[in-house]
């Protein structure tokens, strides 16, 4: 089994999957999720094969742009069986691919793997920072979800339904995902990056209201 060539080859199908996107879960998204991956890897160790199967196609089966989420699993499960991939690393893969999401704030995390956790944490450092409020502002804009709105409620969701049909304010978001993820940071080579940018994010935050409150 040739890895590098299956990766090369993964590559090339995630980026014509995902081609065209606008929401924030393009090709770059994977790219630096990917990159991210093998940087936690270097101190927490794991299978990096099966590490960087399950970044590069984390988003291939999201359930944000699958009426069901297995539809998308089975699409993934069909490209790995193409590349004469075993059983057993094709479960890995696709156990990662199926838990790595949020899912709500009141959703317990279900990753057990260490190649998991990775893989989880470095999705999740790309959802905040600098390019974590970029890409959370490209969603809301593609779905139409409007910027802000300040009689809109903050909603903390307790189960994965009321998640999914939320269409809640951009700047509800922060609250209700992206300001919760640096607590549910597995492992600790991310952690120092989620800090970070859970600061820069606040910082944002503030001058954002101290700007909206200017115009009064």
């Amino acid at each position: 089994m040739n890895r590098d060539r299956i990766i090369q080859e993964t590559i090339g199908f995630v980026k014509e999957k995902l081609a065209g996107d606008s929401s924030g879960h393009d090709w770059w998204h994977i790219y630096r999720v990917w990159n991210l991956s093998k940087r936690i890897y270097e101190t927490e160790g794991g299978d990096l094969f099966v590490i960087e199967l399950a970044a590069l196609l984390h988003d291939v089966a999201d359930w944000k742009f699958h009426e069901d989420e297995k539809e998308g699993l089975k699409l993934i499960e069909t490209w790995l069986k193409s590349q004469g991939l075993e059983n057993e690393l094709i479960n890995k893969v696709l156990y990662i691919i199926a838990n790595v999401s949020y899912k709500g704030s009141g959703v317990k995390d279900k990753m057990e793997t260490i190649e998991g956790k990775i893989v989880q944490d470095a999705d999740r450092l790309d959802a905040i920072g600098a390019i974590g409020i970029a890409r959370t502002f490209a969603f809301g804009g593609k779905f139409g979800n409007e910027m802000h709105n300040p009689k809109a409620e903050i909603v903390m969701h307790e189960n994965f339904e009321q998640y999914k049909k939320s269409n809640g304010t951009t700047i509800n978001h922060f609250y209700e995902k992206l300001l919760l993820l640096k607590d549910r940071i597995n492992t600790e080579a991310a952690k120092k990056i989620a800090n970070e940018r859970h600061l820069y994010m606040e910082s944002f935050l503030q001058q954002f209201y101290d700007e909206w409150e200017s115009v009064k």
